[in-house]
């Protein structure tokens, strides 16, 4: 099909407070193509969070959708009915969280987790449960003898790549990253996301990444959108961002990017 797989279009997020409504997302608008990752940057508290949250319809009170659209294929995901949401959330749109132990069930095997989850979307029984998961964790990198183990058994590292195992097992069109790597380290964080560009490569699915890190994002994504205070204030390819930015707050990011000396990247 032709044309970008979800327009967002003036959307609108506001916070019901005893004060009164505060308005968290302002008329955002962008588009994110089929195959294409798409970075959503800014400081924490500029409304990233608050838009994935909105495009998988899964903003609680007190959030409320004030306006916009956001269209999926042509189809406005906020006009939705509840049992028509079942079928897009997760199985067409799959969410991975900033930390993977809220995620998953601590007291549940793996395997049951992803059983638990292909049950409720794809009608599966044990069996077929048990060889898509031995699957997924073929294809992120983790022995299929580890499905039986608990959660707090596996690294920091290994438990983010079974969240995205489980979230790739409904084969996603679009999936949402909020913040996938923030809690470990830079080692683990790269082996991460060489491992999402290249199933992002193989399988073809498009993302959309959300981070305050701007230079991590710049690594991933073909397109940028940086956020400031609720408001999406510049939106383009990765290059003529970094390399040509047109807000005052975008290049005030580059510039917090710490910078090696010659020598030193000489060196490495």
């Amino acid at each position: 099909m032709s044309g970008p797989l979800l327009q967002v279009r003036d959307l609108s997020v506001d916070y019901l407070t005893e004060k009164g409504a505060f308005r968290a997302v302002k008329n955002v608008s962008f588009d994110i193509g089929r195959g294409e990752l798409f970075g959503l940057a800014g400081e924490s508290g500029c409304g990233k969070s608050t838009i994935a949250f909105a495009i998988t319809r899964l903003a609680k009170a007190p959030a409320w959708v004030r306006g916009g659209e956001i269209l999926l294929d042509g189809q406005n995901l906020l006009k939705l009915t509840e049992a028509s949401l079942q079928k897009v959330r997760w199985r067409r749109i799959g969410m991975v969280f900033q930390s993977a132990m809220n995620s998953l069930n601590p007291l549940m095997r793996v395997e049951d987790q992803f059983h638990d989850v292909l049950r409720r979307h794809n009608g599966f029984g044990r069996e077929q449960s048990r060889e898509r998961a031995e699957a997924m964790f073929k294809l992120v990198g983790i022995a299929s003898n580890r499905l039986r183990d608990y959660p707090h058994q596996f690294s920091g590292g290994m438990r983010q790549r079974i969240v995205i195992a489980i979230c790739l097992a409904l084969e996603p069109e679009l999936i949402i990253m909020d913040e996938p790597t923030t809690a470990l380290d830079v080692v683990v964080q790269r082996e991460i996301l060489e491992q999402v560009i290249d199933l992002q490569r193989s399988i073809g699915f498009s993302v959309l990444f959300i981070t305050h890190d701007l230079h991590l994002m710049s690594q991933l994504c073909n397109r940028i959108g940086v956020m400031l205070k609720g408001e999406l204030v510049e939106v383009g390819d990765v290059r003529e961002v970094s390399q040509a930015p047109k807000h005052d707050y975008t290049r005030k990011l580059w510039a917090s990017i710490p910078q090696l000396p010659a020598r030193a990247r000489e060196a490495v």
